[in-house]
């Protein structure tokens, strides 16, 4: 019974030292955790790709290009011609009757002529709405751009952090395992293997969380991809935090000049003008022409021709209220495009904050904390093993190190979605090399 007192505070020593050698340095927990090293990775760019390629509503945005851009030579045209047949003496079709000068066939041909200017008109405000369609294609195509990569972000978080719980929950295991053999030879208290099995049970529960949104997560990309939300993916590609390489007075611009929503307001400002000139121009008649060819018993055939031209007489309600509700509208689109410049101000901003509040906590987690806990870990650790810590400061130790190598990946997430939602306002990755023309683009634009 002796050697079995003093021989189990040598195995818990021994468990302990291995389950620290089996511990990952803190140059391992900076990093991203490989679910599975051997499977194929997801790789972002193959997702966006797909996604942009099955997209309905990037498809479905062409196609209403492709609808507005056959309006065009519409607008541009002039009315249809109409003609008429008629005769006159008798019942009987084209037939006249003999003696009766006033009897005859004949065929006419109208045209209505719009006043100069107005056909013009008409198509440039036609070829402005196929403008706005193409904004609106680019803005669903930035829509669906965006919407992926921010699922993938989140979705590499939960895959890394899924993967740390597991990992943790190993190592933890052991830990009550050998607190349970402190317990038995009385170098620990109950309460130390009770503590050690409630954590192991919140791990658990974290994990059964975690599991669940990347559930979601992945059932977002599928829905992006289109196809089965149930559809099994392979683990993410590591991602990381490259640095954004402009100011952010250079952002505003670029977002004041590549924004879909700006474009497509200031294309329905054009418009809008264009629809003023016209209703201004609608004071003017149009001009409607005919001519008229007639056959008639035993007499010479006649050729006439008559020109109408629409009275104005209801101009203060009609043409007048018209160019009222031109002037409106234009008003309207415009203050439009006030608060959308407003709004997207605001959201780079934003954005911008989060950016750099994620990049700051990446570089304080991974450079300082994270390695500082896994030191302190390691000390209370070290203490627990000769009886100078209790079990609970080194749980504490523990759960601060898994905590912050969790948020490491948080942070790594949100800096890449506070990126993503920068750029689909941009127009263009702002962490990749600086195009300059693209600078100077956007400064003429605003």
């Amino acid at each position: 019974m002796k050697t079995c007192w003093m021989s189990t505070p040598l195995l818990a020593c021994l468990l302990l030292a291995s389950v620290w050698m089996a511990w990952p340095s803190p140059a391992q927990t900076i990093g991203p955790v490989t679910a599975n090293a051997t499977a194929d990775k997801l790789r972002l760019e193959d997702v966006l790709r797909l996604a942009l390629e099955r997209s309905p509503e990037a498809k479905g945005a062409n196609s209403a290009i492709r609808a507005m851009e056959h309006r065009v030579p519409q607008a541009k045209a002039l009315p249809d011609p109409t003609v008429a047949v008629g005769w006159a003496g008798k019942l009987l079709p084209f037939d006249t009757m003999a003696g009766d000068a006033s009897s005859y066939r004949g065929i006419t041909v109208s045209e209505q002529f719009p006043s100069p200017g107005k056909l013009r008109l008409q198509g440039q405000i036609a070829a402005r709405d196929v403008e706005a369609a193409r904004a609106e294609c680019e803005a669903a195509r930035r829509r669906t751009t965006l919407a992926v990569e921010l699922a993938f972000a989140e979705y590499f978080y939960l895959d890394k952090a899924i993967a740390s719980t597991r990992q943790n929950k190993e190592f933890l295991q052991n830990l009550a395992s050998i607190a349970e053999a402190q317990y038995r030879v009385g170098k620990a208290m109950q309460q130390d293997v009770l503590r050690a099995q409630v954590e192991i049970s919140m791990l658990m529960e974290k994990q059964a969380m975690l599991e669940q949104e990347q559930a979601m997560a992945a059932a977002d990309l599928n829905a992006a991809l289109q196809q089965s939300p149930e559809t099994p993916l392979p683990a993410p590609e590591n991602l990381d935090a490259p640095p954004i390489q402009y100011t952010l007075d250079e952002i505003y611009a670029l977002a004041n000049g590549n924004d879909t929503g700006l474009a497509r307001n200031q294309t329905l400002i054009e418009r809008d003008k264009l629809s003023v000139a016209l209703a201004e121009r609608q004071n003017r008649p149009d001009i409607g022409v005919s001519y008229m060819f007639e056959q008639r018993t035993d007499q010479p055939a006649m050729n006439g021709v008559t020109v109408s031209v629409a009275l104005p007489l209801f101009r203060k309600t009609k043409q007048h209220q018209a160019m009222a509700e031109a002037a409106e509208t234009l008003l309207s689109t415009e203050k439009m495009q006030e608060s959308q410049r407003t709004a997207v101000r605001a959201e780079v901003r934003r954005q911008m904050l989060a950016a750099e509040t994620a990049q700051r906590l990446i570089t304080l987690y991974s450079k300082a904390i994270v390695p500082q806990s896994s030191l302190a870990l390691e000390s209370a650790m070290s203490e627990y093993q000769v009886g100078k810590v209790d079990f609970l400061s080194l749980l504490t130790s523990f759960t601060t190190q898994l905590n912050y190598e969790t948020e490491t990946y948080r942070q790594i997430a949100n800096y890449r979605k506070a990126v993503a939602n920068i750029e689909s306002l941009t127009g263009q990755s702002i962490t990749a090399d600086r195009p300059e023309s693209s600078i100077t683009a956007a400064k003429g634009a605003h």
